[in-house]
């Protein structure tokens, strides 16, 4: 799994490339790279899974970890780009109930930027 951070109206994307699982966690997970962002005072964050093929329990965690902290600080978190089968296993878990699901990155922006 690979993660690329970029920046684009004030917003922290991370484009996230492969399968987010246990077995492929280095040193660093989403969650961290969340949190330093945060430290760092960014409050508007898009996790972009275009290229996220699978998602284990583990994946979900971060994702719902990474969700509270953004939350707790006054933050909005975002997930865009998710391909039908991984929105199922969010569909499943309840949390499409919790977490801001968009389709497009464009449209991602706005809402936070409206926000």
């Amino acid at each position: 799994m690979d993660i690329n951070k970029r920046e684009k109206e004030g917003v922290i994307i991370f484009d996230i490339d492969g399968e987010l699982k246990r077995s492929d966690i280095t040193d660093i997970t989403i969650h961290q790279m969340v949190k330093d962002e945060l430290d760092e005072g960014k409050r508007n964050i898009i996790l972009n899974f275009d290229k996220v093929k699978f998602i284990d329990s583990f994946g979900v965690g971060e994702i719902l970890a990474s969700y509270i902290s953004t939350h707790n600080l006054g933050g909005k978190l975002k997930l865009v780009k998710l391909s039908q089968k991984l929105f199922v296993v969010f569909q499943v878990t309840g949390l499409t109930n919790v977490l801001d699901i968009v389709d497009d990155e464009a449209l991602a922006l706005e809402k936070i930027i409206a926000d």
